[in-house]
This record gives C-alpha cells, sequence and structure tokens, in this order.
C-alpha cells in the first residue's frame, strides 16, 4: 500500500467538488505506446489485484511476457481471466506461490529461472499505534514487504549482468520519505526497499541493468478500497467525505488531492522497465501526486 495507505482497481466515491482523474486516462493506459517491450519476461509480485495487477496489465499491452502471483490459485486464476478477456498483446501466465516465503520464492525460481524483468511489487500495511506492535509484527512485516525482494532480487540480479540487461523495479512508497505515524512499522520497510535498490543499482555500472525504486502516493487499490470503507463506516461518514477529509487533514500538500488509480501508477513501471529508460537507475522515483514536499 504505497502511500499513507495503497494496493483490485475499485474507485473510490468522491464528492462533486473533489478532483477526478482526468476521463481520458483509462483510454490512454489502454493504448500501446511501444515501449520495446515484446517477448521481455516479466514477474510481478502481489499482481492479482491493484497496483500490481495494473503494472501486469500495462506490461502485457506493451508485449511483454507477464507472469501474475498471487497467494492462491484462485485469485490467479480470476485475474488471469480478466487479463485475457482484455485480449493484450503479451501472453500471460500465473503463478500461485506464497513469495512472502523462502519456500514461496524457491518455488518461483525453480519454475521461471530467467527473467528480464522483476517488480517486487509485493507488501502488506496495517495502521497500529507503535507501542501496540509487536516483534513478530516487524519481523513480518520486513520479511513479507523486504526480503520477498532481496530473494528474488538475489537469484536475477546476476542472470541480468550475464546476458546485460534487465530491469529491477521495487514498488515502494512515499511513505519511505514520510514515515506515517499510524504505521511506523510499514515505513521502515518501505524506506528499506529504497536503499536495498539504490545499493544494487551500484553493482550494476557499465552493464545494460537497471535498478530503481518507484514511490506511488495514495492509490486507490484493493487494500486501500477496504480501510476506506472500514475507516468512514466507524466514523459514519461518506467515502467520499472520509476521502476529502484525508486528503485535507492527513496529506495536505497533495498535489493532485485524490486517490491516485492503479493504471497511473502501472504506466510510470511499464516505462521504467523499458530500453527507453537506460538513462534512469539507481533513482527513487516519485509518482505519488506531488505530497512530498521536496524539489
Amino acid at each position: 500500500m504505497p502511500g499513507v495507505f495503497t494496493s483490485p482497481d475499485h474507485p473510490i466515491a468522491r464528492s462533486p467538488d473533489s478532483p477526478r482523474p482526468n476521463p481520458q486516462l483509462r483510454s490512454l493506459h489502454l493504448m500501446r505506446m511501444d515501449l520495446q517491450l515484446e517477448g521481455k519476461r516479466a514477474l510481478i509480485t502481489g499482481s492479482t489485484a491493484g497496483i500490481g495487477y495494473a503494472i501486469a496489465e500495462s506490461l502485457a499491452k506493451e508485449g511483454a511476457a507477464v507472469i501474475v502471483n498471487g497467494r492462491t490459485q484462485r485469485r490467479v486464476d480470476e485475474a488471469l481471466g480478466k487479463l485475457k478477456k482484455a485480449n493484450l498483446h503479451g501472453k500471460i501466465a500465473g503463478l500461485a506461490a506464497d513469495l512472502g516465503t523462502a519456500n514461496g520464492t524457491k518455488q518461483a525460481i525453480g519454475k521461471y529461472p530467467d527473467l528480464d524483468i522483476l517488480i517486487n511489487n509485493l507488501g502488506i500495511f496495517e495502521a497500529k499505534p507503535f507501542e501496540e506492535i509487536p516483534d513478530e509484527d516487524w519481523l513480518r512485516f520486513f520479511e513479507i514487504n523486504v526480503l520477498s525482494g532481496v530473494r528474488l532480487s538475489r537469484h536475477h540480479l546476476p542472470r541480468m549482468k550475464q546476458r546485460n540487461w534487465g530491469r529491477i523495479v521495487f514498488i515502494s512508497s512515499e511513505s519511505g520519505f514520510q514515515i506515517p505515524a499510524e504505521m511506523i512499522h510499514y515505513g521502515m520497510t518501505k524506506t528499506a526497499q529504497i536503499a536495498v535498490a539504490r545499493g544494487l543499482a551500484e553493482t550494476t555500472a557499465g552493464t545494460n541493468v537497471t535498478v530503481n525504486s518507484v514511490l506511488p502516493g495514495p492509490t486507490a487499490s484493493e487494500g486501500v478500497t477496504d480501510f476506506v470503507e472500514q475507516m468512514s463506516s466507524q466514523q459514519k461518514v461518506g467515502r467520499a467525505e472520509f476521502e476529502r477529509d484525508f486528503f485535507r487533514n492527513v496529506r495536505p500538500t497533495s498535489l493532485l488531492q485524490r486517490f491516485e488509480t492503479p493504471a497511473e501508477i502501472g504506466a510510470v513501471v511499464a516505462f521504467v522497465c523499458s530500453p527507453l529508460s537506460s538513462a534512469i537507475n539507481g533513482a527513487s522515483l516519485r509518482a505519488d501526486g506531488g505530497v512530498v514536499r521536496a524539489i
């Protein structure tokens, strides 16, 4: 859940005066832009819904051979069904495995030992006061949000270097820069992802391999939608009012003043994966709607 929250593509109701996504955005994201990704093999972890699904969709539109991942076969099959109905340009496959575990990672590597593109999107979030976060939660968040990407990158990065081409992208969050007080353990993992991505990029000097992190802001993904439903119900307010109050009080620095859509993040990541993005390496790319007030 990049952003103070984030991570299927369920729209959140908005008040009449709330900023809305450009109505042409959806049709724009459905267009193929020739990012030179034809046939590139791409694994997107945690991609049965939300940002991960949108990334898989964006890459498949560009002709990449996409592997959709989820913990259960049911969720993977549902995502594959949606993607196939969209008549996308690239091949689509599925991987049911819990990549937040070492055994799940071994399963993924055994089935797909060679990739051109690795998107480390898998992540969890939870709002909890710092005093109530036990050691077990710190370890669980670190293993799922950070070690999942570390394990896969440890296998795939050397092979990308041998072939002299590859893209690894960590889906971090603006919460890696602005640690949310309501979920410090989550923010810690998002900062760690940025650090790992930069460190790995340092090892790619002189090659055609890049490692970057992308930092979405608050995004209307599955986890956020559920969270908004829960919080608006508890506070006995409508979803539109909750969203308006959220950006007024919790994320007042947002220039977008609305939740981003997963498709908006998917388009950014697709470009970062493209051969056309070869000059971008070791970067923390903010796609946060202007939430972070920094130059």
